[in-house]
């Protein structure tokens, strides 16, 4: 379904639609998605059994604390060589970034139409700060584009990308996760970076630590929804929380496998860096999921690595061509569909949930 969300495209200006445009445009299995939802139902949605600690976050979110974070003179030095990057390492820093926006934007899109439709003060509060800071997010990341000549219309793509259908529920499974893996991915690079700054082949790297704060801060909001209303933790719905964290990981295991010059260039090796952001993720998780993938089992990663050896047969049988690498592919995608379900049958960890759902970023 394709559908114009009512974001004001003036504010984020306009551009010749580009390549960089078509690839965000793009809708591909591994590539960020925009998503709508029964916002009446999301709306109806009441904090009171988490009141205490819904205020004090919210407050924490009204503080804007990177309200001027988001710039080029904020001291960090924006030392940029372009003509230094390999074209292979261009190639995928630049999928990257447009990766990267086109996910901060899909958020920024759901928030703020969440925040426009909604009554419930509380819910409007929190999705106008998050939608704000996502905002600041993908424009940052499109500011960066600038330097290698190209950029995102972010207005026609509010028009053009197609929008994904997901209930309430699923949309906070899969936002609190995305959120918090979105730190666990950052907080990683930075913290390497900070023992390696030789690796630090662009400047935007500088700004993560507070950048992935924000993500942090959406994913406390977005687990303190979760654990005011208990159905979304029990029954039924515990196949569905281990079926997203499944899901998270095993894209974002094969996208990172797709950069591997990206990757190289960061002195990260993408298996051993993805299992790192992985354990990171499982550990904020312990505040609101009962039911854990265990990322330590043996099996878990094997079937990861099974996966990725039949994304590069299947990336190799799309590029043929023809009628039979198109059936070789569909047979290969049914595989992947196996490696995946095994995954999702692996036995899980049971997590009795703190009595307090916040917990401090202390990665």
């Amino acid at each position: 379904m394709t559908t114009n969300l009512g974001i004001d495209n003036a504010m984020y200006g306009a551009v010749a639609l580009n390549d960089t445009t078509r690839a965000a445009v793009a809708t591909t299995t591994l590539s960020p998605r925009f998503y709508t939802t029964d916002f009446a139902a999301m709306d109806a949605m009441s904090v009171e059994p988490v009141r205490a600690e819904w205020d004090a976050l919210i407050a924490e979110l009204a503080s804007d604390l990177n309200r001027k974070h988001f710039t080029r003179d904020k001291g960090l030095g924006w030392d940029l060589d372009i003509e230094g990057l390999s074209p292979a390492l261009r190639a995928e820093f630049l999928d990257f970034l447009v990766s990267s926006l086109t996910a901060e934007f899909s958020g920024c899109v759901l928030y703020a139409e969440m925040k426009k439709r909604g009554k419930n003060p509380d819910l409007q509060a929190l999705f106008k700060y998050m939608s704000r800071d996502e905002a600041r997010h993908a424009g940052f990341i499109n500011d960066c584009l600038r330097d290698f000549g190209v950029q995102v219309d972010m207005g026609f793509l509010v028009k053009a990308k197609k929008y994904t259908y997901f209930s309430p529920k699923f949309i906070l499974y899969a936002t609190y996760l995305s959120e918090k893996i979105g730190y666990a991915r950052y907080i990683t690079i930075f913290r390497h970076l900070e023992a390696h700054p030789e690796r630090r082949f662009h400047p935007i790297f500088k700004w993560f630590e507070e950048w992935c704060n924000d993500e942090y801060r959406h994913g406390e909001a977005l687990a303190l929804l979760m654990r005011a209303d208990p159905g979304l933790l029990s029954g039924l719905n515990l196949l569905w929380v281990r079926f997203f964290q499944v899901a998270v990981f095993s894209t974002m295991f094969l996208r990172d496998h797709r950069r591997p010059e990206m990757h190289a260039a960061l002195g990260l090796e993408p298996e051993a860096y993805g299992m790192a952001v992985f354990r990171i993720t499982s550990e904020i998780s312990k505040q609101v999921f009962p039911l854990l993938v265990d990322v330590e089992a043996p099996a878990f990663l094997e079937g990861l690595r099974a996966m990725q050896r039949l994304d590069v047969e299947l990336t190799a049988a799309r590029a043929g061509g023809g009628a039979a690498n198109w059936a070789r592919a569909r047979l290969i995608q049914a595989r992947m569909a196996k490696a995946f379900v095994s995954l999702l049958l692996l036995p899980a960890k049971k997590n009795p949930l703190p009595a307090s759902t916040r917990l401090a970023p202390s990665w």
